[in-house]
């Protein structure tokens, strides 16, 4: 098999490995998932300020105030979109409107299927992250993760859930979905981040 045409680099910054495919490759495990909108909800739950679950309908998260971001889109089978302009619900905004209690350090996050990927609170909290209902303007497609789906463009894609249905406070990390098959815990495609072999003691869950 040829390798997948690449776009010129040439003027671009790129993460080590990557390359710049044309179009926007598709990734998952599993099957994609069918939308309901009158059975969907979003919840975030665990270490709440609180102690009680939030939840919100599909009409209610899609009347949210939005924010927009231009980020690259870093997969960690080595290929970067650049300049994806996001559009959906801040990371931020979800933790104004449901406080994590202080002693919480990281989210995991929940989609359809019970898969999962845990980010740090503070990879939560950054400037980019957030629930994305568009790209560049339009819907996201059904295999790109519609209704929405997590970006966290400063961190490898598979943090980048699809299909989420809700994020869980913690205030002890453990691994999701893909991080115990073996992937890094952090996911800095700066640094390299591929594979848990790679973590420094500091980056790995407690046991």
């Amino acid at each position: 098999m040829s390798p997948p045409p690449e776009e010129p680099t040439e003027g671009r910054r790129l993460p080590p490995g990557q390359y710049v495919p044309r179009g926007w490759p598709v990734l998952h495990y599993g099957p994609v998932p069918k939308f309901r909108p009158a059975d969907w909800d979003f919840r975030v739950f665990g270490a709440t300020a609180s102690g009680g679950q939030h939840a919100w309908t599909w009409d209610e998260f899609d009347a949210l105030p939005r924010t927009r971001a231009i980020a690259d889109f870093h997969c960690v089978t080595k290929f970067t979109i650049p300049d994806n302009e996001w559009e959906g619900v801040a990371g931020s905004a979800i933790v104004e409107l449901a406080p994590p209690d202080p002693a919480a350090t990281h989210v995991m996050v929940w989609a359809e299927y019970g898969y999962s990927a845990n980010i740090r609170m503070l990879d939560f909290l950054a400037e980019g992250t957030m629930f994305a209902t568009h790209r560049n303007g339009e819907r996201l497609t059904p295999d790109h993760g519609f209704p929405i789906r997590l970006v966290v463009p400063h961190l490898y894609a598979w943090k980048s859930v699809k299909w989420v249905r809700g994020i869980e406070y913690m205030v002890k990390d453990r691994r999701g979905f893909w991080e115990e098959r073996g992937y890094h815990n952090v996911a800095d495609p700066w640094r390299e981040q591929r594979y848990s072999y790679q973590e420094d003691a500091d980056e790995s869950p407690p046991p």
